[in-house]
């Protein structure tokens, strides 16, 4: 799948700032209407290091209110390690707790990928894996949850430029790690490993969705205008037919 993604689209900085600003506030619209119907959109954000998914939900979230949204951005645990892996996820989506929209950079897809490239899940457990994930989408859905996917794809010299960029300017040093460059030399495995995972993981309920990554610009747009529409969908064309939060 990878290999026939796109990556020469882009789109200029005037179209770009004007596209931008237009989808921000009927996100930031679409947001109250979410709280008002008892409605939550979980978004997950996966791809290459460097592809651009901070810089995006970063623009996503530029004109929402702080009190109805969260940003989760996933590391290795460091607890909970006897517990099953997608613990740490269904935590972070009590109902009390949770916001109109939450953000996953990166997510329990690392046990198909990093997880399962690097040794640290069992060849069994992370082929497993893939029918855990899909009945716990599936529980999502089915309670109520709006679940966006999305892949953030961009090609090796971009990825390259960018580790480079991140070297040479101070604020983004922090960023780049000597794994980031570790990794870069298995690009093959974690090449199959992704192509896997969409395949095995891309359902009628919780689509996966390709964001060509070369041009950031391009990147934020379709991913937010993406989002808009999805959730304009789900809660119907006019407020309050979308439907109620369904009951556990």
């Amino acid at each position: 799948m990878l290999a026939n993604v796109d990556l020469s689209k882009k789109i200029d900085r005037g179209e770009y700032k004007a596209q931008l600003l237009e989808y921000q506030l009927r996100l930031r619209d679409l947001a109250f209407r979410c709280y008002q119907e008892r409605r939550s959109v979980i978004v997950v954000f996966e791809g290459w290091d460097a592809a651009g998914k901070g810089g995006s939900i970063r623009r996503i979230t530029g004109k929402l209110d702080p009190r109805g949204y969260q940003v989760y951005a996933i590391a290795a645990p460091v607890v909970g390690l006897h517990h099953h892996y997608l613990w740490r996820f269904w935590r972070r989506l009590l109902p009390a707790d949770v916001k109109q929209l939450v953000f996953f950079d990166r997510s329990w897809y690392g046990r198909v990928l990093v997880e399962r490239v690097e040794g640290f899940a069992r060849t069994d457990e992370w082929r497993r894996a893939y029918r855990e994930i899909n009945d716990f989408e599936r529980q999502l859905t089915d309670h109520g949850f709006i679940l966006v996917k999305y892949w953030f794809h961009i090609n090796s010299d971009e990825q390259l430029r960018r580790f480079e960029t991140r070297k040479a300017t101070p604020h983004k040093r922090w960023k780049l790690t000597e794994e980031d460059y570790r990794n870069r030399a298995r690009s093959a495995e974690y090449t199959e490993a992704v192509d896997e995972m969409l395949v095995k993981t891309s359902t009628l309920r919780a689509p996966w969705t390709l964001i060509e990554g070369n041009d950031k610009y391009h990147a934020r747009v379709k991913s937010l205008r993406h989002l808009v529409e999805v959730v304009e969908s789900a809660l119907g064309d006019e407020p309050g037919q979308g439907g109620g939060k369904k009951e556990s």
